[in-house]
């Protein structure tokens, strides 16, 4: 019964709305330290991105986003997901119910094809779209090809981001996901945007894939290290 409730939809909603004003808590008790400072005045030209993050690291990422640049990002439809979604709402980020997957036979079922017809589109009209590069159940911090293949067929770049705090909550889960706490210093970083040509052959596509995973890697670890220190 307490699982039948867990997926209530106003248990959901509640949660999600909590979720919301517990990361605007956080960001209102917290200094947060930009890398690049001037990010922002020096590649508004370049949007929209697609916007890269790793699973579990992604809560605090809406408070990235500058008011004037569109923003939407993908969740995938689990309950968790839902929760997610509604935070994201509640924070001004538009949203493409959808996810990824390793298993050919899961793709449909998560809506992966719609999720990614959907994001060209956004991308299309200049939403900066949002998408973990890693694909659930791992392993994680290892970019799938999803993301490159958005950024080739859109001809938008990609764009590593990360962000952390100095006082967090890592939970023992597939993704290593951290609940970032209040009162911390906090380290957002942005990696430089990587174009990937419409003509990439599957050999290029990976070299890609390489590179935004290390890219991504990089500025996870310059983000707790700003934060840290």
């Amino acid at each position: 019964m307490l699982k039948k409730l867990g997926r209530h939809p106003i248990v959901l909603k509640v949660l999600g709305n909590a979720l919301a004003y517990y990361l605007w808590l956080v960001r209102r008790t917290s200094t947060l330290t930009m890398e690049p400072a001037n990010f922002y005045e020096e590649h508004a030209s370049e949007q929209p991105f697609v916007l890269a993050m790793w699973h579990g690291q992604h809560f605090m990422v809406p408070f990235a986003r500058p008011k004037d640049w569109p923003c939407s990002v993908m969740i995938s439809r689990s309950n968790d997901g839902e929760i997610n979604a509604i935070a994201a709402s509640k924070l001004g980020i538009g949203l493409i119910r959808a996810s990824g997957s390793q298993r050919q036979d899961q793709i449909a079922k998560r809506g992966g094809v719609r999720g990614f017809v959907a994001a060209l589109r956004a991308l299309k009209q200049g939403t900066t779209m949002g998408m973990t590069a890693d694909v659930p159940k791992g392993p994680a911090r290892k970019a799938g090809m999803g993301i490159v293949q958005l950024a080739k067929h859109s001809g938008r770049p990609l764009l590593p981001i990360a962000i952390a705090t100095s006082r967090h909550y890592d939970f023992n889960s597939w993704d290593k996901a951290s609940l970032n706490l209040p009162f911390s210093k906090i380290g957002l970083v942005f990696g430089e945007p990587i174009p990937v040509p419409e003509d990439a052959s599957e050999a290029d596509l990976e070299m890609y894939r390489l590179k935004l995973e290390n890219a991504m890697n990089e500025v996870t670890d310059k983000a707790y290290a700003i934060a840290k220190g």
